[in-house]
């Protein structure tokens, strides 16, 4: 018996992840112009869609490509092909984020402090 091959053509699209917070799964929002049927004016609209990520690769913020598939769950259809561009996170160490606030909260108090010294009082404003 010969079996036949067929490519089966699956719909795909490229969005950002704007929530990675369930396990093996992510919302991918993909956004689309469309121009409003009276006034022709291009209009954004964004469509979210859950989306399985077996191997939690993709992060917040991440472009990714999705697939359609067969149903996984009660709402997800679609599954993470490839993640096309990670987003960037900024190095900072946390002890030099706590020392500059620290530092900026001290400042603030005792510019506060100095302006309440300057300023009269309510009661001596309107003698």
């Amino acid at each position: 018996m010969v079996q036949a091959t067929v490519a089966i053509n699956h719909k795909s699209r490229v969005g950002t992840v704007v929530s990675d917070k369930g396990d093996q799964t992510i919302i991918v929002a993909i956004e689309r112009a469309a121009p409003h049927r009276l006034y022709h004016k291009v209009i954004r609209r964004t469509k979210r869609y859950p989306v399985h990520d077996p191997n939690n690769s993709a992060t917040l913020g991440d472009t990714v490509r999705i697939e359609e598939c067969r149903p996984i769950s009660k709402t997800k259809r679609w599954r993470l092909v490839e993640v096309i561009v990670e987003r960037a996170v900024a190095e900072v160490a946390p002890t030099s984020i706590d020392a500059s606030l620290v530092n900026e909260v001290q400042r603030s108090g005792a510019r506060a402090a100095d302006e309440a010294a300057v300023a009269p009082s309510g009661e001596q404003a309107a003698e």
